[in-house]
């Protein structure tokens, strides 16, 4: 009988480092894929990304409505509170053998919790990570203890979950799961690439993703301005600008990204969701990542591109050397973004080593949930400080 594998996703950042996992789940004749799709993937303010999804020929089997079009801390609550309610009924109907959960966000922490009290065994994918600027850091870890298996990204991760109380023979480090796209996708050429965009990149250009801060003090509305005016000291290089995560403050910065592509769109381009092949290919690309997004850390360094890695969010994230942190402010980031630039840096990043793995953690997922036995009852293991 066939293992029952529910995943889910519910942002496009992470559905496209889930793909490859999704592929070998669906290849697996031992498995069923069960898809569950929320949050800003059903939202037309975010570009209604299921249909890429769709597109890609996966076969959906729930799709929650939870998102709330709201820009504070109470909406982000309220929409987690309609998450709950969602995410029971499908889990409901589903009855999965396992759940599979990637990363930190409240949708994440929402279906996370519904599957603790419904008694369905959860896998998360990165746990043991630090972000200390973004509430996203708790959520992360609450979700960890909320877990059967643990599926972490470097021995350092691996370590600290089990220091949380995990059983160490359940907690596996099997690398970054978007790096698999990196080793297994065709990405674009330079020109595929324009001509997909509809935007020429014959110049220099970045790729920019800023999300808001939502612990630290660090303003998303001041901080992302500063952002745009180190962006104009370099008229030279052309400018990819995604949109930021729903977060609370999410969409003030939106208005601000698409007042600024509307002023210059030859030099600017603005775009709620790349898709995780274009996203890449611009990586491959550009002269450098710029922002606070956490591919900028984990995927980025693996094209030996320089990352301009602004303010608190990231904080605490294990990162390569070709990660230069700053602060949030117009002259911080100008001194980042010449830094990166440079002749001297680019020597840098040209040997740069990515402590995120090397891309072949799909298999090793797969392999966890085809053998071993899931359950949902855990002991705490003490660490006495020496694990």
């Amino acid at each position: 009988m066939k293992k029952k594998i529910s995943v889910f996703t519910g942002t496009r950042a992470e559905y496209g480092l889930l793909y490859w996992l999704l592929k070998d789940i669906v290849a697996e004749d031992d498995l069923e894929l069960q898809l569950i799709v929320s949050g800003m993937h059903l939202s037309h303010e975010f570009n209604h990304t299921v249909r890429f999804i769709e597109q890609d020929g996966f076969s959906i089997a729930e799709k929650v409505e939870m998102l709330l079009s709201s820009d504070s801390s109470v909406g982000v609550a309220k929409s987690m509170g309609l998450g709950i309610i969602g995410y029971a009924d499908a889990l409901a109907r589903l009855q999965p053998d396992v759940l599979v959960v990637l990363g930190d966000r409240f949708e994440a922490l929402a279906i996370a919790q519904a599957a603790l009290v419904m008694k369905v065994p959860i896998l998360h994918i990165h746990g043991g990570e630090k972000t200390e600027g973004a509430y996203d850091d708790a959520i992360r870890h609450a979700i960890t203890k909320f877990s059967y298996f643990h599926a972490t990204t470097t021995d350092v991760h691996r370590n600290r979950v089990i220091q949380l109380g995990e059983d160490p023979e359940r907690v596996w480090n099997v690398g970054a799961i978007g790096l698999d796209h990196i080793a297994r996708s065709e990405l674009m050429s330079r020109d595929a690439l324009a001509r997909s965009l509809e935007f020429d990149l014959d110049d220099d250009f970045f790729v920019v993703t800023y999300h808001p801060v939502t612990l630290a003090e660090e303003q998303p509305k001041e901080a992302f301005g500063e952002l745009l005016k180190a962006l104009d000291s370099f008229p030279k290089h052309r400018v990819i600008l995604t949109y930021p995560n729903a977060d609370d403050g999410g969409r003030q910065i939106m208005h601000m990204l698409k007042a600024y592509g509307a002023h210059d769109p030859a030099r600017v381009l603005t775009s709620a969701s790349l898709g995780q092949q274009r996203y890449l290919s611009a990586v491959k690309h550009c002269s450098a990542v710029i922002g606070n997004s956490s591919s900028g850390i984990i995927e980025v360094p693996s094209f030996h591109k320089p990352t301009i890695n602004i303010g608190m969010r990231q904080k605490g994230r294990v990162a390569a050397q070709s990660v230069i942190h700053c602060e949030p402010s117009k002259e911080s980031i100008s001194a980042a973004i010449h830094k990166a630039i440079s002749p001297s840096f680019k020597a840098v990043v040209a040997s740069v080593e990515n402590p995120y793995g090397i891309g072949n953690a799909s298999g090793q997922i797969v392999d966890i949930l085809k053998h071993q036995s899931a359950g949902c009852l855990k002991n705490f293991r003490d660490c006495n400080f020496s694990c």
